[in-house]
């Protein structure tokens, strides 16, 4: 296995920092917490420099709030100073750690996507029932409570593995340090961290390498902790269960959700990233219709209250279209735009 030594330089150079805040500013430049840390850009950021050279870095404390969508998920923010570190640790970090990961991995990473996972498992549907003429079932599952379960001591250990710099260590131990969902246990990522989104993935790879390697499992993807597994014989699933609870459970400190774990035809369709596939087209999956239908009336009305330009809700709109043009919903698209019309004017 490649080993990286004085990668710490990397991450902290003057260079990365100031990239890192191009990087976290290009779609955050109107928020007032940014645009005070912007007003002393040069010294903020030779600060943190300094700070961080000296080891005198501390990470700071979470600002934290509720966010629905479409099920309510528990936010932790950092500061600006913290989440500029954030990014430039990203930038040094995921160059190394990439090349490790399964190609049907789907979360967070350059190319890939939600969209990307659910054309994936569409070509193994395809593939597996040979177009619909032999039987093909899905088996589906999740990790409970994936990101503030994530055992801290764990995920160093797979990062320390690669990277052999005792001053990246400090920095590492000293970001995941920052946040524990748990008064009693280590134990947690914040879901509002760019780290967060990359550490994830390295944790999760190990399942990944177990399913393919161990299990030898052909047709799998993954979405952060939301994996799928396709096959011709619903008992070779079922068996493959146990194995795979174990290993969450032993190895990652993860239990599979009850209520998420299950084994469907394809025919009856199968639920992946917001879209319901069946075997010679795909739907979106009917709460993802309803969470568009309801953010964009919410848009028509911020706009109507002006609240929002009308560019605004344009690029709404088009987001939302994005997001149909990927299922069979040329009806739905119509019925999307003519539903804005209505909101508009009544």
């Amino acid at each position: 296995m490649k080993v990286f030594n004085n990668i710490y330089e990397r991450i902290i150079s003057v260079e990365n920092l100031f990239a890192a805040w191009e990087a976290f500013h290009s779609d955050k430049g109107n928020k007032p917490d940014v645009l005070e840390y912007e007003v002393n850009l040069e010294p903020n950021l030779f600060q943190l420099h300094r700070d961080l050279r000296s080891r005198k870095y501390r990470h700071g404390t979470y600002t934290s709030f509720y966010i629905h969508d479409p099920k309510q998920r528990h936010i932790h923010k950092a500061s600006v100073r913290d989440r500029i570190l954030h990014h430039a640790m990203f930038s040094a970090l995921n160059p190394i750690f990439e090349p490790t990961f399964i190609p049907n991995s789907f979360s967070c990473r350059i190319n890939k996507g939600t969209h990307k996972g659910v054309e994936a498992v569409t070509r193994m549907a395809r593939q597996v029932s040979r177009n619909d003429t032999r039987p093909c079932f899905a088996l589906k599952c999740d990790a409970q409570k994936f990101f503030f379960r994530i055992d801290q001591p764990i995920l160093l250990t797979m990062l320390k593995r690669k990277l052999q710099d005792p001053d990246a260590h400090w920095l590492l131990e000293e970001i995941i340090g920052s946040f524990s969902d748990s008064k009693t246990e280590a134990k947690g990522l914040p879901i509002g961290n760019l780290t967060s989104q990359l550490f994830a993935n390295v944790y999760m790879n190990e399942f990944d390498q177990f399913v393919k390697h161990v299990l030898k499992v052909k047709y799998y993807a993954r979405y952060t902790d939301d994996f799928i597994i396709l096959s011709n014989e619903k008992e070779y699933l079922e068996t493959l269960i146990e194995p795979i609870h174990l290993f969450l459970s032993q190895t990652l400190a993860l239990n599979l959700h009850p209520k998420k774990t299950s084994i469907r035809k394809l025919g009856q369709g199968i639920d992946f990233l917001g879209y319901t596939i069946f075997p010679h087209h795909q739907l979106v999956r009917t709460k993802t219709r309803q969470r568009i239908f309801k953010k964009l009336r919410q848009k028509a009305q911020a706009y109507k209250a002006e609240k929002i330009t009308k560019e605004r809700l344009e690029q709404s709109l088009q987001s939302y279209r994005g997001v149909l043009s990927h299922a069979n919903s040329y009806k739905l698209r119509e019925k999307l735009e003519n539903q804005l019309w209505f909101w508009l004017h009544e």
